[in-house]
């Protein structure tokens, strides 16, 4: 396939146009003109790049790519050293933020909350039909412990759980990654537990004095799941080589 042609595809399928993102999504970095074997991870790091290389892949699909707002422009040191890598090789990178976090079938959310057994029914943030975090419903109310233990078997980690809430728990918000501001609106709807990957000292003292429980259970752990179920789409639905590589992260 055609790397520009790859890109229109993820673009349409992601909706990536409908979206004012803090870094470019799409084709970052261009590599070879045709792709046949791409590599999936959660971040561009060197790691992920060597073993792209290590495998011969053409392309690099991941949902933190490079060019962030705020960071420096210049291409020195590390971004040198992974860029350099990527354009020696003839790699191709493809990164996408969060039209990847909101998708309703391939999303960061939908893929956790299913690993979990949570229904997702609508946007946190009921006023954006694109919102980041989302809520949904257990079909059988747990107690919190119980949704800790569900959720390290799931993510093969123990989460850092916040006890707010008194009773059990049924309607339970979710943002992958570093969600942890979206608390307290949370709360402010009534929900009895949220979950994401990343806490802020804040948080501990959100989720005890607004009665919620909140579930810190790695930023990187939490958002696995899109972008293999991208590449599982991209090679049902186009015939491409794909290839998941985890790249341990504790955070």
């Amino acid at each position: 396939m055609k790397n520009t042609r790859l890109e229109n595809i993820l673009n349409q399928h992601l909706e990536s146009f409908k979206f004012k993102d803090y870094c470019p999504n799409g084709l970052q970095v261009e590599g070879r003109d045709k792709l046949q074997h791409i590599v999936t991870g959660v971040t561009a790091c060197q790691a992920l790049i060597d073993k792209a290389i290590e495998l011969d892949a053409d392309g690099i699909l991941v949902h933190h790519g490079f060019f962030w707002k705020n960071e420096a422009e210049v291409i020195t040191g590390m971004k040198r050293r992974r860029i350099q890598a990527l354009l020696k090789h003839d790699i191709n990178l493809y990164a996408y933020h969060l039209p990847l976090d909101v998708h309703p079938e391939l999303g960061n959310n939908a893929q956790l909350a299913k690993r979990l057994g949570l229904s997702l029914t609508r946007g946190l943030e009921a006023w954006d039909p694109r919102s980041v975090a989302m809520v949904g419903k257990l079909d059988e109310p747990v107690s919190g412990s119980e949704f800790a233990a569900r959720i390290e078997k799931v993510l093969g980690r123990q989460p850092l759980h916040i006890a707010g809430h008194s009773g059990e728990l049924k309607k339970v918000g979710i943002c992958t990654g570093g969600g942890q501001s979206y608390l307290g609106l949370a709360a402010e709807q009534g929900l009895d537990a949220f979950i994401s990957g990343e806490i802020s000292e804040n948080t501990v003292h959100t989720a005890r004095e607004m009665g919620i429980d909140y579930f810190a259970a790695g930023h990187h752990a939490t958002e696995r799941y899109g972008v293999q179920a991208l590449g599982e789409w991209l090679a049902s639905e186009h015939k491409l080589q794909v290839t998941y590589v985890d790249i341990d992260n504790p955070v």
